[in-house]
């Protein structure tokens, strides 16, 4: 190939064998049909072979060319805008930087976007699957570069897409705002004082701290949390690797409201096993570490007690939890709200599985996170072959075989000195009147069919596990409960303790 583009090819034998060499030459490539036809005519009536081969491939480099002056007419101007300072130092306001450009190159390149076209609105795991297995490895990358924030939140994409999406919104979402809080003036050191009220002293906040309060208090508080979930998630980015833990699939982020969070431990479209774990009350994204750390010691244990199983581990903060114990939990909605999108979430890793087999799937609940797995159940299909709940205050159906899973497959755990089931039968606890049953029933009611796991201490030496008491350890490593979780998990049914 010359530097002009042109490609030169060699002298060739005649086909009897005898005579004088023919000829060879330099050809160059064109782009416009009819001129390649023609070129091609021409270079048939050659007697040299070499002819049409070195034409042909001419013409590929001068289509390339033209590809690449087209791209660079369109693309150059917002290039050359996306100027970073001349150092090695990525500081919040150069991703904040970059957040801003890929908004200026999304804008350039909308056509080229509209003219792919995204996934159907409202669209099925299935309908977004399609799309995606639709679309070219460039076209992929581009919806990925420049509409991540679209493609993370798309149930039924491959890990690895979601994955690759959410951790650019994570990156621009922290940049964007760190910059907003640094802009905020800091609290007043001087939050509180003391006043002389019918002889009585009160502690009560200075005037102040009370405007600051007014004026950027509410900002200031979401920020700084969602700041602090940020480096939770990135915190278990960092933990790959320890203790063998394995890489971390960020599947749904945002943090708009209280926040969206879902953190996989392992990649769900190979695993053999997973569980996805719905958080209850007071969850949200700036308290998201403890909810994390829950499944990352669930991987732990199905990886101790049986070496070798594939599992993914997913921590699903997909919806509005209840904020208040007293002034949200007794309230259902939160829990019918948040169920389609957690039945849609499992529809989605049926659909992307690449498995030789299906994978097998447990949903567990935590608190209020067990009332919405309950509503998801009564309300449509849940996708799960086990269901295990922990600390439920109810879930709205009054018998494990309303849970739609397989008979025998509903797991309970309720731990001693744990107060949130009896306080919540009343508001969640499901009824079996029309069959002439009782009402307000619990998982931990021996009319709701669960099998009852223990979560007390058992064994002793270094194979003894240790009792789970309140409200808030059913996850905490050496536990009896926990134990009893991954078995469930890895389809260990017989070795799963009750309660003695």
């Amino acid at each position: 190939m010359n530097p002009d583009g042109s490609v030169t090819y060699p002298e060739a034998q005649p086909k009897s064998g005898a005579g004088l060499p023919l000829k060879g030459g330099a050809v160059g490539g064109m782009t416009d049909p009819t001129a390649q036809a023609v070129g091609r005519q021409s270079a048939l009536l050659d007697p040299n072979p070499h002819h049409s081969e070195a034409l042909a491939v001419a013409d590929r480099i001068a289509a390339a060319l033209k590809e690449a002056a087209e791209a660079d007419a369109k693309w150059a101007p917002r290039i050359r805008a996306l100027r970073a300072d001349d150092d090695l130092a990525v500081s919040r306001q150069d991703l904040k930087d970059a957040q801003s450009d890929m908004r200026g190159v999304l804008d350039a390149g909308k056509e080229y976007l509209d003219s792919i076209g995204g996934p159907p609105k409202d669209a099925t795991p299935q309908q977004n699957a399609e799309w995606w297995k639709g679309l070219t490895p460039e076209e992929r990358e581009a919806f990925l570069s420049a509409r991540p924030e679209l493609i993370g939140g798309l149930d039924g994409l491959p890990a690895e897409a979601r994955d690759e999406a959410n951790r650019i919104v994570l990156a621009e979402k922290k940049a964007e705002y760190g910059i907003r809080l640094d802009a905020l003036p800091e609290p007043p050191a001087d939050e509180w004082t003391w006043i002389n009220a019918g002889g009585r002293a009160s502690r009560v906040h200075t005037d102040a701290w009370m405007d600051w309060d007014r004026k950027y208090g509410d900002e200031y508080r979401h920020l700084s949390a969602s700041l602090a979930g940020m480096e939770t998630i990135e915190t278990r980015f960092a933990d790959t690797g320890k203790e063998g833990l394995p890489e971390a699939y960020l599947l749904g982020f945002s943090p708009e409201g209280n926040g969206r969070a879902i953190i996989a431990n392992g990649n769900p479209d190979t695993a053999q096993h997973q569980a996805v774990y719905v958080p209850g009350t007071t969850s949200n994204l700036g308290g998201a570490g403890g909810d994390i750390n829950r499944m990352t010691e669930l991987w732990r244990q199905t990886n101790l007690g049986s070496p070798g199983a594939s599992v993914s581990t997913i921590t699903w903060l997909g919806y509005d939890a209840p904020q208040n114990i007293v002034t949200d939990s007794p309230f259902e909605h939160y829990a019918y709200d948040g169920a389609p999108a957690y039945r849609q979430f499992m529809d989605g890793l049926d659909t992307s599985h690449g498995g030789p087999a299906e994978p097998h799937r447990t949903a567990i609940g935590h608190s209020y996170g067990t009332t919405l797995i309950g509503a998801a159940a009564e309300t449509g299909d849940l996708r799960a072959d086990d269901v295990i709940l922990a600390g439920s205050p109810g879930v709205k159906v009054g018998s494990a075989a309303e849970m739609d899973v397989p008979k025998g497959h509903v797991w309970n755990e309720e731990a001693e000195g744990d107060a949130v089931p009896e306080i919540g039968r009343w508001g969640h606890g499901g009824s079996q009147w029309k069959l002439g049953g009782g009402t307000f029933l619990l998982p931990s009611d021996e009319e709701f069919g669960a099998n009852q796991m223990n979560t007390g201490a058992e064994g002793s030496g270094p194979d003894s596990t240790a009792a789970a008491e309140g409200h808030s350890e059913y996850w905490n490593r050496g536990t009896t409960a926990l134990k009893n979780q991954a078995l469930v998990v890895v389809g260990e049914y017989g070795n799963v303790t009750a309660p003695q």
